[in-house]
C-alpha cells in the first residue's frame, strides 16, 4: 500500500539529527515539522525570514501574520527569530542549512532535480529552490513515485527545466526510500505491501537492488 503524504513526512523526519538547521519546502516537506522526534533539538528555517518554526497550528489558533514560504499559517518555538528575506538567503547561501527537504516533479538517477516549472504552465517563479539546492549540505526529496498518468518521475534524465544538478541525496516517495548513488537509484526500503517488482516497474531510471529490501516500519 502506497504511503500517505503524512507517512512520507514521518519517514523523512527520521533523517533529522540533533542540532540540525533544516529548511522545509512547499507541499509534503512542510508536514515534516509535525513529526520531529521528541527530545530532538532541530531548528526549522523558512526562507521568508524565520528561524525557529514550529508545527502547524490547531484549527482556531492560527495567526495570519505567521506564515511559511508557502503562505501556510505556522507556529513558532521559544527563541525563534524573525528577519528579512535578504538575511534568510544569506544564511542559505552561506551553507548554514544542514538539510533541505523539497518536493519534486522529476529526479534523475544522478541526482538532478526539476521542481519548479512545467513548460506552457504559468508559475509564480522559482522561489528559493535554486538557492537551496545549490547551498544545502544534504537534500532529501519528498515526492510521488509516478505522475497522475502513472508515468515514472524517477528518470534516467530530467525532461523538465532543471532546478539543480547532482544535488539530491535521498528520495522518499509514496512507494520507497532510495539513495542516489553513482550507479543510480539504490532501493533501501519499500512501502508496506509494495513489492520490489512494482517499484522496479515504476522506476524509469536505473534501479539498484541488493539483497532483501525491508518494508518501512511505522
Amino acid at each position: 500500500m502506497a504511503l500517505t503524504k503524512e507517512q512520507i513526512a514521518e519517514r523523512i523526519a527520521r533523517e533529522l539529527r540533533d542540532g540540525y538547521y533544516v529548511n522545509l519546502g512547499i507541499g509534503i516537506p512542510t508536514l515534516v515539522a509535525n513529526y520531529i522526534p521528541e527530545g530532538m533539538d532541530v531548528v526549522l528555517q523558512s526562507e521568508n525570514g524565520l528561524l525557529g518554526m514550529g508545527p502547524f497550528p490547531f484549527e482556531g489558533e492560527e495567526d495570519p501574520d505567521l506564515i511559511n514560504a508557502g503562505k501556510q499559517t505556522i507556529t513558532t518555538v521559544p527563541g525563534s527569530v524573525f528577519f528579512d528575506s535578504a538575511m534568510s538567503f544569506g544564511m542559505i547561501r552561506a551553507g548554514k542549512v544542514d538539510l533541505t527537504v523539497l518536493g519534486a516533479m522529476e529526479v534523475s538517477e544522478n541526482g538532478d532535480i526539476a521542481n519548479w516549472k512545467i513548460p506552457g504552465k504559468m508559475v509564480k517563479g522559482m522561489g528559493g529552490a535554486m538557492d537551496l539546492v545549490a547551498s544545502a549540505k544534504n537534500i532529501i526529496v519528498a515526492m510521488m513515485h509516478t505522475n497522475p498518468k502513472g508515468e515514472s518521475k524517477l528518470l534516467p534524465q530530467c525532461t523538465l527545466p532543471i532546478t539543480g544538478v547532482r544535488c539530491v541525496k535521498k528520495i522518499v516517495s509514496d512507494l520507497a526510500v532510495l539513495d542516489i548513488t553513482p550507479q543510480g537509484f539504490k532501493l533501501l526500503e519499500r512501502a508496506p505491501g509494495v513489492s520490489v517488482d512494482e517499484i522496479r516497474a515504476k522506476t524509469a531510471g536505473k534501479l539498484i537492488i541488493e539483497g532483501d529490501v525491508p518494508e518501512i516500519a511505522f
